[in-house]
């Protein structure tokens, strides 16, 4: 009489939370466990410090790190250069919401109700906002640690609040008065 395959599967999952734990313990898991504390607290304070480039920039540099020396699948490939040329597209447009001479070509550009939110165009870099904020929700769902899950909270709260002063910027440069 064999083993059914609920059992076998019990039992997998049981091994291999062993192991997990005994990972957990080791001295590597130890280091590792400091390291990310380390990075997530380096990526709140970025959050904290309000300036929008730098934020991109650690994005970008996390990602950018993912790409170099864990992407193991075509899919995570291509959802990683996304994001890379999404964030690129937020450095650029921060530039351009600088001029006010610049920007109203983008504000023209967006005139259809359908490409402005609040009054204020649904730029690229809006876009980008958006995006990459829901790319950060969908890692969250995955089979991660902990302290990874808190590094990605830190970073989409990060990504929100950026949204939101590059969308004070859009207004200040505009002049529209936001309630």
């Amino acid at each position: 009489m064999g083993v059914s395959k609920q059992s076998r599967l019990e039992w997998l999952l049981a091994v291999e939370e062993g192991l997990v734990r005994e990972h957990a313990a080791a001295q590597t898991a130890k280091r590792l466990e400091r390291s990310r504390s380390k990075l997530l607290q380096y990526v709140q304070e970025v959050g904290k410090g309000g300036d929008l480039a730098l934020v991109v920039a650690t994005e970008k540099g996390i990602i950018q790190g993912d790409l170099d020396r864990y992407a193991n699948s075509a899919g995570m490939v291509s959802s990683l250069k996304t994001a890379l040329s999404e964030l690129e597209a937020i450095e650029r447009h921060l530039v351009l919401v600088a001029d006010k001479g610049k920007y109203s070509l983008i504000d023209e550009g967006h005139s259809l109700p359908k490409r402005r939110e609040k009054g204020l165009p649904l730029d690229e870099a809006r876009q980008a906002f958006k995006s990459h904020y829901a790319r950060l929700g969908n890692l969250d769902k995955s089979r991660l640690s902990d302290d990874e899950k808190a590094i990605i909270d830190a970073r989409k709260s990060n990504i929100l609040n950026a949204g939101k002063r590059y969308a004070q910027r859009q207004a200040k440069i505009l002049g529209i008065e936001q309630a």
